[in-house]
């Protein structure tokens, strides 16, 4: 079953194109690995599939709730974590957002400062909070903007775990990253944009998995 499928996605800023006919087809279940260098359009693909960004030309299906991590932290801040997560919990649809709000704070070990405003916590623990919203839900579909930079090393458990836990329940993840040997050991799936264009998607070979350059000499116009 697909749970993504894009088909000859452009985007124009301006009369730059961010995107060139890019396509992409993701099976439900699949960790896929957007690598690219900077430049490449993996943002700006990740935003027009999670419904944040509208393409140019060409056409998005998406199968499913989506749960969106970007570069952003993307809560309020003059709201509490636990009105934060409600707020997004009522507007996801979850059945009982109080609740999910005060389980979701727990999982990213935010329980005890859930009436603290966001704006006075600290980066690490915004970050936690950030996370804590793109998994409420218990979306069928994750798209990650290199999810791993900056995060402090209690978020990376944290994302690590909750990561563990989608996959194990068959959610779709797409991630984009530059960090290309521990993305090569998550994905079964890789996708390779260069200048806008997606050159290489498919499965993620051994030769990947043990040589982080071999997609970009193998595939790539830019020859490292």
């Amino acid at each position: 079953m697909r749970a993504v499928a894009a088909d000859g996605v452009w985007k124009y800023f301006g009369d730059y194109p961010a995107l060139r006919g890019a396509s992409l087809e993701v099976a439900k279940g699949a960790c896929v690995a957007l690598i690219g260098r900077n430049g490449a359009g993996k943002t700006t693909l990740l935003r027009i599939l999670a419904s944040l960004s509208k393409p140019s030309k060409g056409k998005i299906d998406i199968a499913g709730r989506i749960g969106y991590l970007g570069h952003g932290i993307g809560v309020y801040d003059d709201l509490s974590a636990i009105e934060n997560l409600t707020l997004f919990g009522r507007l996801a649809g979850v059945s009982n957002p109080a609740a999910t709000a005060g389980a979701a704070l727990e999982q990213v070990g935010l329980s005890r400062v859930k009436e603290g405003l966001a704006r006075e916590f600290s980066r690490g623990m915004r970050q936690r909070l950030a996370i804590a919203r793109a998994f409420l839900h218990t979306p069928e579909l994750l798209l990650l903007d290199e999810p791993f930079t900056s995060l402090d090393d209690r978020a990376v458990a944290v994302l690590q775990k909750l990561l563990s836990d989608a996959r194990s329940r068959g959610s779709t993840i797409i991630m984009s990253t530059h960090q290309i040997r521990e993305a090569m050991e998550l994905a079964s799936d890789v996708a390779l944009l260069e200048r806008g264009r997606m050159i290489f998607a498919g499965p993620r070979s051994s030769e990947m998995l043990l040589d982080p350059g071999w997609l970009y000499r193998t595939y790539g116009e830019i020859k490292e």
